[in-house]
């Protein structure tokens, strides 16, 4: 970590700028290429450092066209962003920290070998299948292994309070790939194999021309594509080795890959013998395909009926290896395991859950981010099928309850503030679901006739309270950032949507709370990449070349869009300003 004096003098050396720039000239040009320069400049100059995040470099792809390797780019600026505050001046030197913590989210610790897996439907649905997806769990470690080396803001300088994983840890809601999330996040020896341990019984290994067999010479689509040979590449991949877990506490949210098979069919019981039982289907003909997957998108529980139908002869069955552990886990069974003190790690115990939580199944809580800064962790999802989420009204009425509570003021039975009070907390709230994806109001099965709310009802209730500074969270697999601008400026915030860490660009986001001095607070977010090199030799299996591949192979995934999951600019490295909310 940079040094904080030699970080001011270097800002007032640079004439005590302050407004980030956004890159608006065409890329590619001498002009453009300086402008760059310039803002990394100065967002150097406002940073306590920026080393190991995307502040410094970036993983870029080589010049050319089909397969690609990735390679060390330039930095992304930093983007002041005033929509909902203006940015004053000499606010750098003013600015006093609040807190700084790190937003883990959509990790999908996958069981490639599974049999509850719909690889053959990638072309439907490119989260079907991800050629990188037996790299998971070393991808994930490896990410633990940046943040630990970071250890603190590039703004604030403040060491981490926490880690908070927003949803999907697991990918397919199974007992195996929760102990794997479990064990990187605290530490220990982990064996991302399930089935035969001395063998892999995907896809990858099936000899289908569809699917690619890194290990294996033969041609199959995605080698006449580019895609190379590793040899040894699964047998690594499915070894024993030693996470060093986060040296920082941990929270998790839950989120749908959590809470149903695929994060999209209802958990009725009916699958449980598919989980673990021994055959694996890893091909249909187009129109059975198609039929699935259409069934998938408007009926899940019609789904479910119609994957046992093919699992007796419905199209290419693989015999493999029965495996207990991979039974999928309840909401109660999910709490539970984190309550396991094998898991503890840098804890604290329980990480947010509760053994209140393991017996009812709710899975929201709060928990302190910082003195005067309160985290409330929400649990969007719905258990009557589908990807998308929403709330009931139980948990609704709780979260208000926690606003109000922590909000320093006094309120009447209609919720009108009567007398005004000093020392509330600043409140970020996490959930797995977006503003925009809780549009799911389908009765939830485990709160039957509870009522539903969306995002929209979630925002107006987030914008009663003027404490609430930031609303963070996962899910689409993108990087966006969004303004939720209110008539009365207190009650603005901001939302905050990471990228996952299964699609490229696998980004994390550092987020810190300031203080300006002037009526202003600033939310610094900057996303940070694993520890992986961008490149490493295909003769290399080693756990920093495994998780280098697994970067690598994500973003040459053919059915992919990673483009589209980046962002711009404005939803990358920004500081967002906020009205600080009168005490």
């Amino acid at each position: 970590m940079g040094n904080p004096h030699m970080s001011v003098s270097r800002r007032r050396f640079l004439g005590g700028a302050t407004a980030g720039a956004t890159l608006s000239l065409v890329t590619g040009t001498s002009a453009w290429a300086a402008e760059r320069t310039r803002a990394l400049d100065l967002t150097a100059a406002r940073a306590v450092s920026t080393a190991g995040t995307t502040l410094e470099q970036v993983a870029t792809p080589a010049a050319g066209t089909g397969y690609r390797r990735l390679l060390a780019g330039p930095g992304w600026p930093l983007v002041v962003r005033g929509d909902l505050a203006a940015p004053g001046a000499g606010r750098d030197d003013r600015r006093t920290g609040l807190a700084s913590f790190v937003q883990f989210t959509d990790l999908h610790l996958c069981d490639s070998e599974s049999p509850m897996r719909f690889e053959y439907l990638a072309r439907f649905n490119d989260a079907a299948h991800r050629p990188q997806e037996a790299l998971t769990v070393r991808g994930a470690s490896s990410l633990v292994e940046r943040v630990n080396a970071l250890a603190a803001g590039p703004y604030t300088g403040l060491p981490f309070s926490l880690v908070m994983a927003t949803g999907d840890n697991t990918d397919n809601h199974e007992r195996i790939e929760l102990d794997w999330y479990l064990t990187v996040m605290s530490g220990g020896s982990v064996t991302p194999n399930s089935g035969d341990p001395n063998r892999y019984e995907g896809v990858q290994s099936s000899g289908n021309t569809g699917y690619w067999n890194p290990q294996d010479p033969f041609r199959d689509s995605y080698k006449q594509a580019g895609f190379p040979q590793i040899p040894g590449y699964l047998g690594a991949a499915g070894a024993t080795f030693s996470a060093p877990g986060l040296k920082t506490p941990w929270y998790t949210t839950v989120g749908n890959h959590d809470d149903s098979a695929e994060g999209t069919l209802p958990d009725l019981g009916l699958l449980n013998s598919i989980y673990t039982g021994d055959r694996k289907l890893e091909g249909l003909d187009d129109a059975e395909a198609a039929r699935l997957a259409g069934l998938l998108r408007t009926d899940p529980a019609g789904a479910v009926l119609e994957l046992g139908r093919l699992l007796t002869g419905g199209g290419l069955v693989r015999e493999i290896t029965a495996d207990e552990r991979r039974h999928p886990f309840s909401t109660q069974e999910f709490a539970k395991a984190h309550l396991n003190p094998a898991h503890t790690g840098a804890g604290p115990y329980g990480h947010g859950f509760t053994s209140d939580a393991a017996a009812s199944g709710n899975l929201y809580y709060t928990f302190r981010i910082a003195d005067g800064v309160l985290g409330i962790s929400l649990d969007t999802t719905n258990a009557a099928g589908f990807a998308d989420g929403s709330i009931g009204t139980g948990q609704l009425n709780w979260l208000e309850q926690q606003l109000r509570a922590h909000s320093g003021h006094w309120y009447d039975a209609f919720g009108n503030v009567v007398r005004g009070g000093a020392g509330g907390d600043l409140v970020v709230l996490f959930s797995h679901h977006t503003s925009t994806t809780m549009g799911n109001l389908l009765q939830d099965p485990r709160h039957f006739f509870e009522k539903r709310h969306d995002g929209n009802e979630l925002v107006a209730l987030l914008q009663r309270y003027p404490n609430v500074v930031a609303w963070v969270n996962g899910h689409s697999h993108e990087n966006r950032i969004t303004a939720h601008g209110h008539a009365v400026p207190e009650r603005s915030f901001w939302e905050v949507n990471t990228a996952s860490h299964i699609d490229f660009p696998q980004h994390a986001r550092v987020i810190e709370l300031t203080d300006n001095g002037d009526g202003t607070i600033s939310l610094f977010t900057t996303l940070v990449e694993s520890a992986a090199p961008y490149t490493a030799d295909y003769s290399d299996t080693s756990d920093a070349a495994l998780a280098s591949f697994y970067r690598e192979v994500s973003f040459n995934d053919p059915y992919a869009t990673p483009n589209a999951k980046l962002g711009s600019p404005v939803d990358h490295n920004t500081e967002l300003l906020l009205v600080k909310p009168s005490r």
